[in-house]
């Protein structure tokens, strides 16, 4: 599997805390669709105006937490394509301490390509396929 090519830095905020000092588990799924929704305009598959023209939807999410984050703590957002359906992709994340490279979450999402409009499932368009395969070095 490549490294992460793509990462997104995350600020912790206040209200991202708990009563126990750390980041609550929601959040934790916020970040991981914050730095989803900044990969995807890096890549330019999503010009960030219209979330129903994107045409994803979450099929399924895993998180496996493995330190606390703390509210003072620099983190960053790693993403990558790990699996490239006919309709759907496997997105694998990580989350580090921007200061030690320390893994502190890791994090899959199922996304489908999905059009609202007709509610149906859709084959993922072959333009994102090239960007995705040549962001990932697959060529």
């Amino acid at each position: 599997m490549s490294e992460f090519k793509f990462y997104s830095p995350i600020q912790v905020r206040y209200g991202d805390i708990d009563p126990q000092w750390h980041v609550n588990h929601a959040h934790t799924v916020t970040f991981i669709e914050t730095a989803r929704f900044n990969f995807v305009q890096a890549l330019k598959i999503f010009d960030g105006e219209s979330y129903f023209d994107l045409g994803w939807i979450v099929a399924d999410v895993h998180v496996s937490y493995l330190a606390p984050i703390k509210l003072t703590q620099k983190i960053r957002v790693g993403v990558r394509v790990a699996k490239l359906g006919t309709k759907s992709m496997t997105l694998e994340y990580q989350i580090e301490d921007e200061d030690t490279g320390a893994v502190l979450t890791k994090a899959e999402t199922v996304m489908v390509h999905f059009d609202y409009h007709t509610n149906t499932t859709q084959p993922i368009p072959d333009e994102w396929r090239a960007i995705i395969a040549e962001h990932e070095g697959w060529k």
